[in-house]
């Protein structure tokens, strides 16, 4: 790819207040200012955002994670499209590298919404000409955008620090059958065998994890459980128990978005065979809350490399999710 230096003067760079740390390393690898942005409420507790900059007849691109407190950070991101779009800026890309919203994907329960589809339908409405993320929930979710999107993948990151450890005797394991697909294009980026667990969701905090399917995990010292996002850990829990039941003695979790809420690292990290947990910086993590047991990731330079793909009209099909 060409390492064109980005027309400064053509593009405004922007940031929603949920994670500044990642908008800013990818400011900095295209070369460009991370411009500043007024965020505050009024006295009835509406937002009231001003972009720091003119974005007149210019690219305009914002980063804003749908991370916790999620409805406020949406409704941040959909007033800044919004002032983007008012102030005739000619291209609005949405750089939401956690798309929360993803985990409702699916009618599966009567009189219930498809928020994925109606979050899409929203940026759309706002004024967003392009959206651009990492690593959906499921793959269906890519549909429901109206405007070209391009669903990033994190695997190279993973590959690249993982190579540089001991992996051998090691599997990789899903939790589930829905990130199955996905597992297994990681482990043929590692050259490992890989398994799912048979899993049954009682509830958001609860999972019952029966059985394995794919290869056998006997004989194996070492897995790696490979996911999409943790939040309170549950099924991580349940799949581990699983493994270690079956022999493994070191397991490191792998996952892309690091929710952890109600103490979901916590939970994970006190698990004796637990011995690393990996994730990337998609969400923000306060250094205080960083564990031992932790290591994140950036992947400002994967956003990075696929805006100035974007911007030299370029593909992008070697940063997708299916890309290989």
């Amino acid at each position: 790819m060409t390492k064109a230096p980005i027309p400064a003067g053509k593009v405004r760079f922007f940031s929603g207040s949920s994670n500044i740390p990642l908008a800013g390393k990818i400011a900095s690898h295209l070369g460009v200012p991370l411009e500043s942005t007024k965020i505050t409420r009024f006295s009835n507790d509406n937002l009231y955002i001003q972009l720091g900059a003119s974005v007149r007849y210019r690219r305009v691109y914002i980063v804003q994670s749908l991370s916790q407190p999620v409805n406020d950070h949406l409704m941040e991101l959909l007033m800044m499209i919004d002032i983007a779009r008012g102030a005739a800026a000619s291209e609005i890309h949405a750089i939401i590298p956690y798309y929360s919203f993803g985990r409702s994907d699916k009618k599966d329960a009567p009189r219930i919404s498809i928020t994925a589809r109606l979050v899409a339908d929203l940026l759309k409405t706002a004024g967003a000409t392009h959206v651009m993320s990492m690593m959906f929930h499921s793959p269906q979710v890519h549909g429901f955008f109206g405007v070209p999107t391009d669903p990033l993948s994190s695997r190279m990151v993973f590959k690249d620090y993982l190579e540089s450890l001991d992996l051998s005797g090691a599997i990789i394991v899903a939790p589930d059958m829905g990130q199955a697909k996905s597992a297994a294009r990681f482990a043929k980026t590692l050259g490992l065998p890989v398994a799912a667990g048979n899993k049954e969701r009682v509830s958001d905090t609860e999972v019952i994890i029966s059985g394995l399917v794919g290869n056998q995990v006997k004989g194996h010292k070492r897995a790696l459980i490979y996911d999409d996002e943790i939040a309170t850990g549950g099924s991580i829990l349940e799949i581990s128990r699983v493994l270690i039941e079956q022999g493994i003695e070191d397991i490191k979790v792998v996952c892309t978005h690091g929710v952890f809420s109600r103490n979901g690292l916590e939970r994970l990290a006190v698990v004796p065979q637990i011995t690393e947990i990996i994730t990337t910086d998609t969400v923000h993590m306060p250094p205080e809350k960083i564990h031992p047991k932790l290591t994140v990731l950036s992947v400002g330079h994967v956003f990075a490399d696929a805006i100035r793909h974007n911007i030299n009209r370029e593909s992008l099909s070697d940063l997708f999710v299916f890309g290989e």
